[in-house]
């Protein structure tokens, strides 16, 4: 059986569902591991369906006794500057961001990109289950209703019925659909926030944007809250240094900070979402539990300063360095 060229998507299909990439990828091996144990049978269906329903089973098995993960939104109301960021919360308690090429066919990156932002996982983290399953199924992966069907063992109306209540359930907390975003913003972006330059960031900010930072509930909304606190001094982003990546669907930087030995190590990884000429939000995961996932480095040596950005062939990012 060619298990391997399922991987990607079932990834992706499984991040949905559970809301964290490491858990993810343990559904997924656990799916292939279950699929080589068992007997595939042509005659029932294609080898994707049947290995859609192991990995469904799997992460109904997984989500009986986890917590509901979330994003800083849904957990408490929007701080003031200067608030204190209060207790950190478990790794486990949050919808963490994914690689993109860990969970988007190569074929399929621009359609499904919307499926894996954050807010929309969270939003489907209010789901029960097997809501959530048939949800994730219809609507983001396009299977007709009587594939779903088949392969959560129930009947057409009971899909359909399922998939009215989950639409119900987070219609007011699916994101709008991001515009596309000229390339040359991430360049500004990068830019002012390698050279701690307020102004030029704040220009950015839609007017209602959000800036959160896990693993504290801790968040705040509104250009002019953020940008008071993009002005205290001290906050040691003065001397951050950037490495571009993607995560869930959108861009995401590596940021890293000096160390005091000559070298700069890994401090956050920042995920930001621009629509149009604006910057909508920012999610700094503190810490460096997610370098390894994205393949960032866990060093850069002090010569790797950026002295300005590039568009790569991907439409991407790449930092030119003195």
């Amino acid at each position: 059986m060619d298990l391997e060229s399922h991987r990607v998507e079932l990834t992706g299909y499984c991040y949905r569902m559970l809301g964290g990439p490491f858990e993810a990828e343990d559904a997924v091996q656990e799916t292939f591991v279950r699929a080589w144990r068992g007997t595939y049978d042509p005659a029932r269906g294609s080898l994707r369906a049947w290995l859609y329903a192991i990995a469904t089973n799997v992460c109904l098995d997984l989500l009986r006794t986890a917590r509901r993960r979330a994003v800083a939104m849904d957990l408490a109301s929007p701080a003031a500057p200067g608030t204190p960021l209060g207790e950190p919360l478990p790794a486990s308690a949050w919808v963490l961001p994914v690689p993109d090429e860990r969970v988007l066919p190569a074929d399929q990156v621009a359609a499904d990109r919307e499926g894996v932002r954050l807010a929309f996982v969270a939003a489907l983290q209010h789901l029960p289950p097997r809501q959530r399953a048939v949800l994730i199924l219809r609507d983001v992966l396009c299977w007709r209703a009587a594939e779903v069907a088949r392969l959560l063992g129930t009947t057409v109306a009971s899909v359909n019925s399922a998939l009215q209540r989950a639409r119900a359930t987070i219609a007011d907390r699916r994101p709008e659909p991001l515009r596309p975003v000229d390339p040359g913003l991430l360049e500004r972006y990068a830019t002012a926030f390698e050279r701690h330059d307020v102004p030029a960031l704040v220009a950015l900010l839609h007017e209602d944007a959000t800036t959160a930072m896990p693993p504290f509930a801790w968040w705040l909304r509104g250009r002019a809250d953020i940008a008071a606190v993009l002005s205290f001094g001290g906050s040691g982003c003065e001397t951050a240094r950037l490495v571009p990546a993607r995560a869930s669907g959108v861009p995401a930087f590596g940021q890293y900070r000096p160390d005091g030995e000559g070298a700069y190590r890994p401090f956050a990884l920042v995920v930001v979402e621009f629509s149009g000429g604006c910057q909508l939000g920012a999610t700094t995961f503190l810490g460096d539990e997610l370098f390894g996932l994205f393949g960032l480095p866990m060093s850069l040596p002090a010569a790797a300063r950026s002295s300005g950005w590039d568009h790569d062939r991907s439409g991407g990012l790449r930092c030119t360095t003195s």
